[in-house]
């Protein structure tokens, strides 16, 4: 009987019992910024997602605007590589360059900047290697430091570190509060785990490790206690955005970050996730309203923050009244 009743209930009584919600300001877009002048190019591995000089950028947040999104995450292309990453924080670089015409075109857009040495090295490597050719994480900290506080210098609001190191929030927020940035958030991929999610990101940014993996301090993906000990350890190193990455296989360590820490927690809906949707759509496979579903499902979990490149596709839809 009770069963019969809901399913006589109409759309309007349906919406009033709903639990969970998305909102424009659930979301922050990516963008993938290259060198040159006057590139607006359609990634191959991500449709609908484009490598964007920096004097394209006008037209893009003007764009942004307009949907009602306030918050973008940066990714940069260097001209140049090297071991040490050099072109991440140098004053003129792809990123510094951006971050600068966004808040030329609308200084009240968040600027959330990747903090990683992937791209920028030639190795592809999220870090410094040594003689043996491995990461040395405590050597990396002063570059992923360098880079971060070059971000903030040129005005990034949120700086997001990506790289994986242990201890990299402690020593960014201890150089960003000795140059004065004491005001900076930091949005920390806690648990970025080792996933075979990443690989249309990888071709996007050009970021493949050029030798072995980054199973060795990217989180392995059988383990969910580890992630919560990672999630702590970023906590008590100052860090104020605790994200999860991939979202769509790691509901359950979303679910748990929600449960144990009482910071805001993000989920990055990375790029092998958002493509293998849209070519489920497109093929006829399954219908477009996976989208929604998806995206519901990392909120229900306890996600404050979603990174996606569905953010202008929700936007539109929340804009139009379909997903409310």
């Amino acid at each position: 009987m009770l069963r019969s009743r809901r399913l006589r209930q109409t759309e309007n009584l349906r919406r009033l019992r709903k639990e969970t919600h998305l909102h424009i300001d659930d979301f922050i877009y990516p963008l993938f910024i290259v060198p040159g002048e006057g590139i607006k190019k359609e990634i191959p591995s991500l449709k609908d997602q484009y490598h964007l000089s920096v004097d394209m950028l006008e037209a893009e947040i003007n764009e942004i605007t307009s949907l009602g999104l306030k918050y973008v995450m940066l990714f940069g292309l260097p001209e140049s590589k090297d071991e040490l990453g050099t072109s991440g924080f140098i004053e003129n670089g792809t990123i510094q360059r951006a971050v600068r015409k966004i808040k030329e075109v609308n200084p009240d857009i968040v600027v959330v900047t990747d903090v990683c040495m992937c791209e920028y090295t030639s190795h592809g490597h999220c870090g410094i290697l040594d003689d043996c050719g491995c990461v040395d994480n405590d050597c990396t900290l002063t570059y992923l430091s360098k880079i971060a506080l070059s971000h903030a210098q040129t005005g990034a609001d949120i700086i997001c570190p990506s790289d994986m190191m242990d201890g990299r929030v402690e020593a960014i927020r201890k150089t960003l509060d000795e140059n004065g940035f004491v005001n900076t958030p930091i949005l920390s991929h806690s648990s970025k785990f080792a996933s075979s999610y990443y690989g249309p990101f990888r071709e996007a940014c050009d970021s493949a490790p050029s030798h072995g993996n980054r199973k060795g301090y990217q989180l392995d993906f059988h383990n969910g206690r580890e992630a919560i000990m990672e999630g702590e350890f970023d906590m008590m190193e100052g860090a104020d955005i605790l994200m999860v990455k991939p979202a769509l296989a790691y509901l359950d360590v979303v679910k748990a970050y929600r449960e144990n820490f009482n910071l805001p927690i993000a989920v990055y809906n990375v790029s092998g996730e958002y493509q293998m949707l849209v070519s489920a759509v497109d093929s006829g496979i399954v219908c477009e309203d996976i989208i929604y579903e998806s995206l519901i499902a990392m909120k229900r979990a306890g996600a404050d923050i979603i990174v996606s490149y569905f953010a202008k596709y929700a936007a539109k839809k929340i804009q139009s009244g379909e997903w409310i």
